[in-house]
């Protein structure tokens, strides 16, 4: 199995007639996925999404690929493939046409729907492709098949691109429901087709490779939701993914059914879901769907609300609610469902929202209590079942942390492709196929960068670092007056801290430690301020670990008296 090295080299040039693999998100990673292929000197990219940031990234919006190793080359750029619709697929993508803003667009009709309406906010008007499962374009010299795949999304697609390089198989997002809601099922006959055609790099989804098994099917969580429906005294709160239509749907049907009426609360829910229903993937029966002001003329048992924030976002409708910052009054009696999963990293935050919603007495059915989330992603079993009907001659885990790739080469390794051809790359790893055999020969730069406000990578490590710091160290201030001709304090420096514990005598003791560092300083003749301040701070800041245990930000001010 060919691991990364850290010690690898930038690529050399693509060998004559070899087609080049480069992931600048996604692998070592759930988010910001992005892949670019390359071949005969032009670029075909597939997918490009955000990364959210973690707790350690204070003030982050998003985490976008890092476009360096193709800006030079955006013209040579045919097409960029969006697989499905989330976020992570499809959030880089006005960032990329800021650079370039005629790159076409291809993607299914929902795909599409949920891009143009993002694009919108950032007034770009995009060229796009509408494609759906079965179609085959050209995008020259890159050929492209869509084949349906099923996800916790509408109008997912896996893309085969076929160069004179060979075929790669890209799964995209996807599991294997065998009842799905649409009756869209992952169209195995298609790959098993490609596979007997010789499918030379299998690219494959790795985010559930660790859970043994076949995933769920999406039907078995109605009688959990239909329960809710059916027992709760009071109102029903819903909470899911503002884009997972099928679970919405599983929600209104199972509302209508019990003689509730539902309101969608939260922008990006009213948002997707009127473009879902319009579009016609979500089927909406004729008055069942009412505004938030109807919604105050019905008696409490009638009513659901299907809202955002499953994750614990702070600003999201559930927060908000469980926080009582809302219009909706949350009480004993009410029923709040979370319809989704525990992405990791959300826990703590989902957990507080739990506990605060169940404070106010709301009844909380989630995950861990009840039946109501299944996984969009393949598991083991139906890994291993794509590796034995697709038989790749060579096979590179995409879409998830280190452990899911590791997991996933390990299963198409049982099933008998060579561990050689077996590839766990990393974001910015360039992975080339030449004459049927892919090998890792470089790497490009990837990255990340951090969308901070209205700024794209203005925010870099290092000044997160400072905002690590000011939350956790506080931050000093130090005005010291000097003169000029002596080098010496002409009155006693000024302290202003933040966020560092202190009250009037603690700075007392380091007035004599400054008063050296700027005696020391006058003898070797150093009299320029900006030297001074710099000498200040790193005795400050000496002090301030010696007898605080502290690293607070020091900002020096040094005044010619």
């Amino acid at each position: 199995m060919s691991h990364p090295h850290p010690e690898l080299k930038a690529a050399p040039p693509l060998p004559k007639g070899g087609l080049r693999v480069v992931a600048l998100g996604g692998l070592g990673e759930i988010g910001r996925n992005m892949t670019v292929f390359e071949y005969k000197g032009k670029l075909l990219i597939v997918d490009c999404g955000v990364l959210f940031p973690e707790e350690n990234q204070p003030g982050v919006d998003v985490i976008l690929p890092d476009f360096t190793s193709i800006r030079d080359r955006l013209d040579d750029v045919v097409a960029i493939v969006l697989t499905h619709g989330h976020e992570d697929h499809i959030g880089g993508v006005p960032y990329l046409l800021r650079e370039r803003a005629d790159i076409p667009v291809v993607g299914s009709k929902l795909t599409l729907a949920f891009l143009e309406a993002k694009l919108k906010e950032h007034g770009i008007r995009p060229k796009t492709v509408r494609v759906r499962e079965g179609d085959r374009r050209g995008f020259a010299p890159f050929d492209c098949e869509f084949v349906a795949v099923n996800h916790s999304i509408p109008d997912s697609l896996a893309v085969a691109v076929r160069t004179g390089a060979g075929l790669v198989l890209h799964t995209g997002d996807f599991k294997m429901d065998q009842f799905p809601l649409d009756e869209r099922i992952t169209d195995l006959r298609a790959f098993a087709r490609l596979g007997e055609e010789g499918v030379d790099l299998f690219l494959t989804d790795s985010t559930n490779a660790e859970v043994p098994g076949f995933t769920t099917s999406e039907q078995e969580l109605n009688p959990a939701i239909e329960q809710v429906m059916r027992t709760a005294p009071r109102r029903v709160i819903v909470s899911s993914f503002a884009s997972h239509v099928h679970r919405i749907q599983q929600v209104l049907d199972a509302a209508h059914q019990h003689g509730r009426k539902v309101a969608f609360v939260g922008r990006s829910m009213v948002r997707n879901m009127g473009i879902a229903r319009e579009l016609g993937y979500l089927t909406v029966p004729s008055g069942l769907v009412v505004s938030t002001k109807e919604l105050e003329q019905l008696p409490d048992h009638k009513i659901t609300l299907v809202c955002t924030g499953s994750q614990g976002e702070p600003m999201a409708a559930l927060s908000r609610i469980a926080n009582r910052d809302h219009q909706i009054r949350i009480g004993k009696g009410d029923t709040v469902l979370l319809a989704s999963s525990l992405i990791p990293g959300n826990e703590n935050a989902i957990y507080r929202v739990i506990n605060g919603l169940t404070r106010w007495g709301a009844t909380v059915v989630h995950k861990g209590n009840a039946k109501v989330h299944v996984s969009g992603h393949a598991s083991a079993g139906e890994l291993v079942y794509c590796y034995n009907i697709v038989r790749p001659r060579n096979v590179m885990p995409v879409h998830g942390e280190w452990k899911h790739l590791k997991a996933n080469a390990d299963l198409a390794i049982r099933t008998g492709v060579d561990p050689e051809r077996v590839i766990i790359a990393e974001d910015g790893v360039v992975v080339d196929l030449v004459d049927g055999r892919a090998s890792i020969t470089g790497k490009v730069p990837a990255g990340y960068v951090y969308v901070d406000g209205m700024t794209v990578g203005g925010a870099t490590e290092a000044s997160l670092k400072d905002r690590r710091t000011l939350a956790e160290e506080g931050v000093v201030t130090v005005v010291a007056l000097v003169d000029a001709d002596t080098g010496a304090l002409t009155e006693p420096p000024d302290f202003l801290a933040r966020g560092f514990v202190h009250d009037e005598r603690t700075f007392e003791p380091v007035i004599p430690v400054i008063e050296k560092t700027l005696a020391a300083a006058a003898e070797e003749g150093i009299g320029d301020a900006h030297q001074l301040e710099q000498l200040i701070a790193r005795a400050v800041a000496n002090w301030a670990f010696r007898t605080h245990r502290r690293k607070p930000l020091i900002i020096p001010v040094v005044i010619d008296a």
